[in-house]
């Protein structure tokens, strides 16, 4: 006769595992966690997947990032549902921390912005003097572009250039596409159509993921900063505010910023820090 197995051995295999999932549970409830927010251009970038670890690691916790346009990051800041937020808007920066609820915003790196459309250039970008007759030069020729359309950092710099270029954007040409911008490279690409885009994110999607060319860069207006604010605790007394600080400090310090310098895509930089 098949002699069965002691249902006692079996509850006791059993058991260990279930202690072993409780032990693992414990531990990941006890790691520390920080929530960020920030603009889609850190994370489409690559910037995040080499500048979180190190800080991870140092201070034994996990960065939780929920990557967005700047506009909600900053919504997310405000009803407390983040700890700290890395952004590129200075105006809506500027009227965060006013309002009472970032505090110790420092400066982090900076790009600028380029104009990136089809090599054949049918609206003749490249013989634009000024950003604002590029997109001039795309309205009048109806040629199509792609606008973030999502309140982010990038598409404030847009809305800029349109104001200045006296062109109210609209009709079939243009496309709001209420994304990232990876996203909005990606539609460009498949569209044949001109965007504004951070020079981070296009560096990152130029070798393999797009055949746009860049056809108008280097204008003062396109410097593109970004920056680190804390949530004021004293308006969300819940958010992490000691380990954000030490987010901050290593960000805008010797390791986080020599990272920042050093991090390449195909030999071609993404992000640049101020000299010190």
């Amino acid at each position: 006769m098949k002699q069965l197995q002691p249902k006692s051995r079996v509850i006791s295999r059993a058991t260990f595992l279930a202690c072993i999932l409780v032990l693992l549970c414990t531990y990941s409830a006890a790691q520390a966690r920080l929530k960020m927010s920030t603009t889609t251009s850190t994370e489409n970038s690559g910037l995040l997947r080499v500048l979180l670890p190190p800080f991870e690691k140092e201070c034994k916790c996990h960065v939780d990032v929920i990557s967005v346009g700047t506009g909600k990051a900053l919504k997310l800041a405000e009803t407390g549902d983040v700890d700290v937020v890395l952004v590129h808007a200075r105006k809506l920066e500027d009227k965060f921390v006013a309002d009472g609820y970032g505090v110790n915003r420092r400066d982090v790196m900076y790009n600028d912005f380029v104009i990136i459309g089809p090599a054949s250039d049918p609206a003749r970008v490249k013989q634009a003097k000024t950003s604002d007759r590029a997109f001039k030069r795309i309205a009048d020729s109806k040629s199509t572009f792609i606008s973030r359309g999502d309140e982010s950092g990038t598409h404030q710099k847009e809305k800029e250039i349109w104001a200045a270029s006296g062109v109210t954007p609209e009709g079939k040409w243009y496309r709001s596409a209420g994304q990232g911008m990876g996203e909005v490279i990606t539609m460009a690409t498949e569209q044949h159509a001109y965007t504004l885009a951070d020079r981070g994110t296009y560096n990152a999607f130029r070798h393999g993921k797009t055949d746009l060319a860049i056809l108008y860069e280097g204008e003062k207006g396109l410097f593109n900063p970004y920056s680190v604010i804390a949530v004021n605790p004293a308006k969300f007394p819940h958010v992490r505010y000691n380990l954000a600080l030490k987010f901050i400090d290593f960000i805008t310090g010797p390791e986080g910023q020599n990272i920042i310098a050093n991090y390449k895509v195909e030999g071609d930089p993404v992000f640049f820090v101020y000299k010190k």
